[in-house]
């Protein structure tokens, strides 16, 4: 009886013991994980439209609909927007957003600005990732970008600076000399455009003098300067307009002030009064032409010491002395 009880015991030690061990090895071997549903995404739409329009390049902005179907874990999601020409299948441009975690059944809307040539048109691929693993893509094309007509508000250019300068002060008038420094900021080479350059008194409003010139043709990224002349009375403050037309629309301005008159603050008294200003002490008829870059660095170079011909005349004179005195 004893016998049996201990071969019964026995057995069912070794079989608690073997059935620990299948479970353990189960679950180090990974057959039994921990249930976590596998996360599965769909691009459900990409929408399109031009942001801006130029004469070269166009800025198209993306916006995806990123939906999470089914996954339990709150992992990270991104999305690389790719875009490869129709014409050459080459990759133009990409660009990478992070959209964060989504719930399950959450669709989550991510906007990209893509800068592309205006040329022909584009394939435009969204491949969504989680934690740098693909999960899913969706695709859109675009088609005729060269025929989109260009913005007309769209000139790149700017006018940062103003300079002025009194010319001549005769009879109560003034002549000013007007520096209007112009910047491309855009892509391509700006387009010749009209330009009115007006000067006004501050207080009036009344026009004193306009004139019309043209911008030129700037280069990306360069600034020129454009000079105009301007009469006015003399002891009144203006404001100087400069304002750029393309055909019939004002598509840029800039301001700048002249004061021949400005006012001060008078802290004895707590209060303002204008104050006078001699003009003609600021006349100035003296013409000084730019000097090219690269005669300026050739000054530079040659302005400290003697130039070799000067130095050799110098070096015979002292041998003479040195001989004639010896």
């Amino acid at each position: 009886m004893g016998t049996r009880s201990t071969h019964v015991l026995f057995s069912k030690s070794f079989f608690l013991i073997f059935f620990i061990s299948i479970v353990a090895f189960t679950f180090g071997s990974g057959c039994i994980k921990n249930f976590e549903e596998e996360s599965y995404y769909n691009i459900r739409d990409m929408d399109i439209s031009a942001d801006r329009t130029g004469a070269a390049f166009i800025d198209l902005n993306v916006t995806t609909y990123v939906e999470k179907v089914q996954g339990d874990s709150a992992k990270n999601t991104s999305l690389l927007l790719k875009a490869y020409s129709r014409q050459s299948g080459l990759l133009e441009t990409q660009k990478k957003i992070e959209i964060g975690a989504l719930k399950k059944g959450e669709t989550k809307s991510v906007s990209q600005v893509l800068t592309l040539p205006k040329a022909g048109g584009y394939d435009l691929q969204g491949v969504l990732f989680e934690d740098n693993v693909q999960k899913g893509n969706g695709k859109i094309k675009v088609y005729n970008l060269d025929a989109l007509p260009a913005d007309v508000q769209e000139t790149g250019l700017g006018i940062p600076e103003m300079d002025f300068r009194v010319k001549k002060v005769e009879g109560g008038k003034v002549l000013v000399e007007s520096d209007i420094y112009l910047t491309n900021e855009g892509r391509e080479t700006s387009k010749d455009f009209r330009m009115l350059v007006k000067v006004r008194e501050m207080d009036a409003g009344l026009l004193a003098d306009k004139i019309w010139t043209r911008t030129g043709e700037i280069k990306p990224e360069a600034t020129i300067i454009q000079t105009v002349n301007l009469t006015m009375p003399d002891q009144y403050n203006y404001i100087v307009e400069v304002l750029i037309w393309n055909n019939d629309t004002i598509v840029e301005r800039g301001e700048g002030y002249i004061q021949l008159s400005p006012i001060v603050e008078v802290k004895e008294k707590n209060t303002t009064q204008a104050r006078e200003i001699q003009t003609s002490e600021f006349e100035n008829v003296v013409e000084r032409e730019m000097i090219p870059e690269e005669e300026s660095m050739a000054e530079k170079e040659s302005a400290p010491g003697f130039s070799l011909s000067l130095s050799a005349i110098l070096l015979c004179s002292a041998a003479i002395l040195r001989r004639r005195f010896a």
